[in-house]
């Protein structure tokens, strides 16, 4: 069981390698992508990377043990419902307070965070329509959608089955965190899927949790892209 956290890890970095070698391999033949949007160029590649990562996390264990990877195990048996749509803002209640929480124990205990680090979202210098659609798509659609099928989803509906529920909850939420290599970002996506797990495992759908995470990067990206200052305001 204690295995599957560290096989996520390893589809995760190995689809970033695949992609980025066939991007090398097509320039390599002559391909130019001088004359791709940036932002499109980005958007396209995460989302490759989103799903090179999910057919090895989820294919490689069925190809190779044939461990077969259910609707359910996913939380994905049924539809969306009304109910999803109040779990979701009573969760977000719940992650700000977490959050919150988190991060003053992270001033008093890791004082070397550098809380002020920007997030590194792969889209800088946006301008056009075009450019803040595609970084919308990407950041609160295919996202949310691509990182909790894969967490959420397949670790957590897997590791419930060999191990205690919190242990799942914590090692699901450690290798999240884990995954955006960012100190003052992992501390708040550790508390953001500490909710998410409780939100999948109370509504028994990953339903919830979606609307929830794509609520949360939908505030990030009005706050970057949309109206950076306020940030700054709010901060004095």
């Amino acid at each position: 069981g204690l295995l599957l956290p560290a096989w996520v890890f390893v589809s995760f970095m190995l689809a970033q390698l695949v992609v980025a070698v066939v991007a090398k391999f097509l320039q390599f033949v002559g391909v130019s992508f001088t004359s791709i949007n940036e932002a499109v160029f980005n958007s396209v590649l995460s989302v490759a990377v989103y799903a090179v990562t999910l057919a090895l996390a989820i294919g490689g264990p069925w190809l190779i043990r044939k461990h077969k990877t259910s609707l359910e195990d996913l939380g994905l048996q049924r539809g969306p419902d009304w109910l999803d749509f109040l779990w979701a803002p009573a969760g977000a209640i719940v992650y700000f307070m977490l959050s919150a929480a988190v991060l003053i124990l992270s001033l008093a205990l890791l004082p070397f965070i550098d809380h002020n680090q920007v997030q590194q979202t792969g889209f800088t210098g946006i301008s056009t329509h075009l450019e803040y659609a595609v970084a919308f798509l990407s950041l609160v659609v295919i996202a949310p959608v691509a990182e909790e099928v894969l967490f959420r989803g397949y670790l957590l509906g897997k590791l419930r089955k060999s191990v205690p529920v919190w242990v799942a909850v914590i090692l699901t939420s450690l290798l999240f965190a884990l995954v955006h290599f960012q100190w003052n970002v992992a501390l708040d996506t550790f508390a953001l899927s500490v909710v998410l797990c409780l939100l999948r495992l109370f509504s028994k759908s990953l339903w919830a949790p979606i609307l929830l995470h794509a609520m949360k990067n939908g505030l990030a990206f009005y706050l970057l892209f949309i109206n950076p200052s306020l940030i700054s305001t709010i901060g004095g």
